[in-house]
């Protein structure tokens, strides 16, 4: 089985460094990462932005969070598949990340 033509000249390119800047434009505004998360690690900065909300989650719970391509956290969700389907519904394209 031989590669197509592009992947042959993709794989022979001089391989450069990409900036994060360049990454996050590849995805666009579509592509959102989803990601397991330990609420432990997230609940102390959300305790202190949403100071007056109870926030009731266990420590060893596992979330899930939604990264637009930049890396920046969109939304932080409780259930993998929901996660997923709220990304979709705004009309974004999720993968996930380990």
């Amino acid at each position: 089985m031989t590669a197509p033509k592009d992947i042959a000249a993709f794989n022979q390119a001089e391989k450069e460094e990409i900036s994060v800047r360049e990454l996050a434009a590849l995805g666009g505004r579509k592509l959102v990462y989803i990601r397991a998360v330990a609420a432990r690690d997230v609940l102390d900065r959300f305790s202190q932005e949403f100071a007056d909300i109870d926030i009731d989650i266990e420590e060893d719970a596992t979330l899930y969070s939604v990264h637009s391509a930049d890396g920046e956290r969109i939304a932080l969700v409780g259930d993998r598949e929901l996660a997923f389907a709220a990304a979709r519904q705004h009309e974004m394209n999720p993968v996930s990340v380990h």
